[in-house]
């Protein structure tokens, strides 16, 4: 395997896994398994049909729980656990194709792991904002979104490499302007929940606690204000 190839694998692989990991495992092993693709000898595993039949009902079970509001977060929340650590291990072994022997493998799991957390933290970021939208049709749209992507990233890591790590590098950039944003916004949406929990616990506000609808559309209200006053309120930014 070539050097850029190798390294649009490695980083194609750790991406994935950090939006779906049970569709790149899918990918991988239907490549590698109808010879469409040489994997490493140690990715070759993925092609093993009980390990697809696994990740086939994995990949199930998340395309539903993906869309459902609330679900989707929980279950990102999870996976956070789950996706990082086998992004890096699945990018460790790819890094097989370097011919560096173990410091090739440990550059693939430190570069493995670094952008499966980057990948996954942006999914699971985004996700939690949408949630505050009133759409339920957001949910889906994304999850399909977040699907296609994947599937795509990785055909264009192992077809056309240099195409894959122009858009890695453009999804970098985009990254490092998103995140801030995306964290003042989950940072004003607690706050905001926390306050609105906390006034039905006190009883204010009879409207909210004997209407849900209202008190729905006023945590909306409250999620998509953007106050700057929050930011008195311990907000770190």
């Amino acid at each position: 395997m070539e050097t850029i190839e190798a390294i649009s694998l490695i980083l194609g692989a750790a991406w994935a896994s950090g939006i779906n990991l049970y569709a790149a495992v899918l990918v991988l092993g239907w490549l590698g398994g109808s010879g469409q693709l040489d994997l490493p000898p140690d990715l070759q595993v993925l092609s093993s049909p009980a390990v697809m039949l696994s990740a086939g009902g994995m990949y199930l079970v998340e395309f539903f729980a993906d869309k459902i509001p609330g679900v989707d977060t929980a279950w990102d929340g999870l996976h956070t656990f789950i996706r990082i650590p086998a992004g890096a291990l699945l990018a460790a072994t790819a890094a097989q194709g370097l011919d560096m022997g173990q410091a090739g493998e440990l550059v693939g799991l430190l570069l493995g792991g670094g952008v499966a957390a980057t990948s996954h933290a942006t999914k699971a970021g985004g996700r939690v904002l949408i949630n505050t939208s009133p759409e339920p049709v957001s949910n889906w749209g994304a999850s399909l979104t977040e699907d296609l992507a994947v599937f795509a990233g990785l055909w264009a890591a192992l077809n056309q490499p240099w195409l894959f790590l122009t858009l890695f590098f453009v999804f970098l950039l985009i990254v490092a302007w998103l995140l801030p944003k995306i964290w003042r916004a989950i940072w004003r949406a607690i706050t905001a929940l926390r306050r609105w929990i906390g006034g039905r616990s006190k009883g204010r506000d009879p409207d909210d606690i004997n209407t849900p609808p209202a008190g729905r559309q006023r945590l909306l209200r409250e999620l998509s204000r953007d106050d700057p006053n929050h930011r008195s309120n311990g907000d770190p930014t």
